[in-house]
């Protein structure tokens, strides 16, 4: 129970600090011309995840993200219970994060929910599946020795930091189904509704660039390399 503790908390906080940044910067997406904001939001999703990584990833590996759970059960990291108690610990976070956020800014700002680029939903799937491959392959290679682990944190950050300076002009940036759940279901309990039509493309492709990260990294994975680092 206190991996699955820490995991809720965990997607708590990434939720209300960095997509409660994004709300109170107005930071833009889908094809929207960047401003600073866009670099506030991706530093905020970044910093949380170094803060949340020297915090609790001792005690759940900070995932704090179904798409990373899936990437680790499909790598032999995590067992199926786990997984299953990781994923509903994250969504639970999602959904009080975005729930504090809305008591406390309201819904105009929005609450950092994705968007389809260009209304397409085919283009918006391929970009999150390139980015969470990107994010999910960094951190089963950082976490896969030992002698990296100090350092793994910064370098996930850092890497989450790097797929939204480039995603947020595109869908806002997901790479995590919880993330973009949390906001878009309490935006849809407070009358918009439609906050709810396209989430699903949000948990789809970051599970797919998931799946393709752990498939990839099976096969390129040097094991006599890391058992001697």
């Amino acid at each position: 129970m206190k991996k699955y503790i820490s995991e809720f908390i965990g997607t708590l906080v990434l939720v209300l600090f960095a997509c409660g940044t994004a709300a109170v910067t107005g930071a833009k997406m889908a094809g929207e011309a960047a401003t600073a904001a866009y670099i506030l939001t991706a530093l905020s999703f970044g910093l949380v995840i170094i803060a949340m990584a020297y915090s609790i990833g001792h005690i759940s590996g900070c995932h704090i993200n179904p798409a990373v759970s899936f990437g680790m059960l499909l790598s032999g990291r995590i067992s199926f219970t786990d997984f299953i108690g990781y994923v509903v610990s994250q969504f639970l976070g999602a959904i009080a994060g975005a729930g504090i956020l809305l008591y406390l800014i309201g819904a105009d700002l929005g609450l950092g929910q994705n968007g389809l680029f260009e209304g397409d939903a085919f283009k918006s799937v391929i970009i999150e599946v390139i980015l969470t491959f990107v994010f999910v392959l960094t951190i089963l290679g950082v976490t896969s020795r030992e002698s990296s682990a100090k350092k793994a944190g910064l370098v996930i950050g850092f890497t989450l930091t790097l797929v939204h300076i480039l995603g947020i002009y595109f869908t806002g940036t997901s790479v995590n189904p919880a993330r973009s759940f949390g906001p878009a279901l309490i935006l849809s309990l407070v009358g918009q509704p439609d906050a709810l039509n396209v989430v699903w493309v949000f948990i789809v492709a970051p599970l797919m660039g998931g799946a393709l990260a752990a498939a990839v990294w099976q096969v390129i994975d040097n094991k006599e390399v890391a058992l001697k680092a």
